[in-house]
């Protein structure tokens, strides 16, 4: 990245932390600093039943001193409770009370205020293009915030994302599937020393996976590539191709296979904008019509 970039970066952080009111300890004019409306406004969303802390500070990426401060300064105005959770006595599960309900409401009705406040003094075509960059830039936000990390297979958020394929791939398959008429590719295969697997977060979600199976010494497979329907068009799939296939070239691997179906027709696109060329059948794969092939280096 070049110093223009950072630069850019910079001057777009601080436009924007001024012109919403960041930097002022009354935050839309409701007594509070950005920081404890931003907490309020989360625990609101999350409805009736609230929000369990440990949940709350990973999506916000907060310092756990920090979000206690949040959360004990809430306590004191009267706008939450904090319980132990009734399945796990160490997690505190967060609600608003009364009062913060309707603080809740009044901070909606000042954020709708505030926007329209922005957008008041530029012409129609002005406000589209604004409307429409801040989509972007939230969506190109949201793709530098996922982080993607090695995992053991088995773990519940690994179980999640494959009961998530294979169901959207079941719902897409004309014939639907079944994993155990599938070649095997079960934790023992995806995890060290027979394989990798990675999952992918967004404020601490799981919303992807993809897996490596050392299948023999001539090539490995890419298996269980998934990609959530609601993180994609953030470019999740070049991404988890490529870490996957960073962590196969350090494990010395040369050649990478994969095999997809005739209806999964973004990931055959995917597959071959990124190098990879389709080849003969190579192992069988009954709900297989695709086969491809890329030389890596080491």
């Amino acid at each position: 990245m070049s110093s223009r970039q950072i630069s850019q970066v910079r001057s777009f952080n601080r436009a924007v932390t001024q012109r919403i009111g960041a930097l002022n300890d009354d935050y839309l004019q409701r007594g509070r600093p950005l920081g404890e409306a931003r907490f309020l406004f989360e625990i609101g969303a999350s409805g009736a039943s609230g929000v369990d802390m440990r949940s709350l500070r990973e999506k916000l990426a907060l310092d756990p001193g920090y979000a206690s401060r949040l959360l004990r300064a809430l306590e004191a105005q009267g706008l939450v409770t904090s319980t132990p959770s009734k399945t796990d006595a160490r997690v505190r599960q967060i609600r608003l009370t009364a009062k913060g309900r309707r603080e809740y409401a009044a901070y909606g009705k000042s954020s709708d205020a505030f926007a329209e406040a922005v957008l008041a003094p530029l012409n129609e075509t002005q406000r589209t293009k604004l409307v429409a960059a801040m989509r972007e830039v939230e969506n190109l936000l949201r793709a530098g915030s996922v982080v993607v990390t090695m995992e053991d297979a088995a773990s519940a958020d690994a179980q999640f994302c494959l009961m998530r394929y294979f169901s959207e791939i079941a719902s897409r398959f004309d014939a639907g599937y079944d994993p155990a008429k599938g070649l095997p590719a079960g934790a023992d295969l995806l995890n060290p020393p027979n394989g990798v697997f990675l999952i992918a977060r967004l404020d601490g979600a799981p919303i992807g996976c993809v897996g490596l199976k050392q299948t023999c010494k001539r090539y490995s497979e890419i298996k269980r590539m998934w990609v959530s329907p609601q993180a994609r068009g953030l470019g999740l799939g070049r991404r988890l191709l490529d870490e996957i296939e960073a962590r196969a070239s350090a494990l010395g691997v040369k050649r990478l296979r994969l095999d997809t179906h005739s209806s999964l027709t973004e990931a055959r696109a995917l597959y071959a904008r990124c190098g990879y060329r389709e080849i003969p059948d190579f192992n069988g794969e009954p709900y297989a019509d695709h086969w491809f092939e890329k030389e890596i280096e080491t």
